[in-house]
């Protein structure tokens, strides 16, 4: 399974036509997005509709979980936002939004809201959470003093063990991995992530 983990379009359909553009080239079976994919919910088009893959996502900070579940209705695709999707023995599961602004969940909703999903990947082999907030106490989180980490994400991470996060939010630190534990965390960015499983 080749996966290609993105995020923070902020409504940029050059962006994404670049990325999806690129998904082809790669080759990869499935496109993961981390949030933020429009700016404020103003436009839907040739943002997730721009991939031939299926799009796993999460909502950002800059939509509602409608526009999430809109997005991913229309195009086909699977909003993870407090659900799981499998395929073969790999399952992922997510939480949107973040620990602040307009669309902000608090840090209980955020672990809630992971643990909902997490029960249905128990019993996979490989286990991938995708969040749009990254943890707190991690590198990244250094990278801004806007937009603190998630205990509740940090939380989730600890009691759930999943093998990868796929997170975004802080543009600054695209492209920064790191581990909690076994767990690789890696905030893909807007540049984007492969990775083969």
């Amino acid at each position: 399974m080749k996966i290609l983990a993105i995020g923070d379009f902020h409504g940029d359909t050059q962006l994404a036509k670049k990325a999806a553009e690129r998904a082809d080239e790669e080759k990869v079976d499935l496109v993961v997005i981390c949030g933020d994919i429009t700016q404020d919910g103003v436009t839907t088009d040739h943002l997730v509709g721009a991939f031939k893959q299926r799009v796993l996502l999460v909502p950002g900070n800059h939509e509602g979980n409608d526009i999430a579940d809109f997005l991913a209705e229309a195009y086909k695709g699977k909003n993870l936002h407090g659900y799981a999707y499998r395929v073969d023995n790999l399952g992922f599961f997510g939480c949107g939004s973040a620990n602040v602004g307009q669309f902000g969940l608090t840090e209980q909703e955020i672990f809630d809201t992971l643990r909902k999903g997490a029960k249905y990947t128990k019993d996979c082999r490989k286990k991938i959470m995708v969040t749009h907030v990254h943890p707190r106490g991690t590198l990244m989180a250094k990278f801004s003093n806007m937009v603190p980490g998630s205990d509740g994400v940090k939380k989730a991470v600890e009691e759930f063990q999943p093998d990868i996060l796929f997170c975004s939010h802080v543009h600054e630190a695209e492209g920064i991995e790191e581990k909690i534990g076994n767990t690789r965390v890696i905030n893909v960015g807007r540049k984007g992530k492969i990775v083969e499983l």
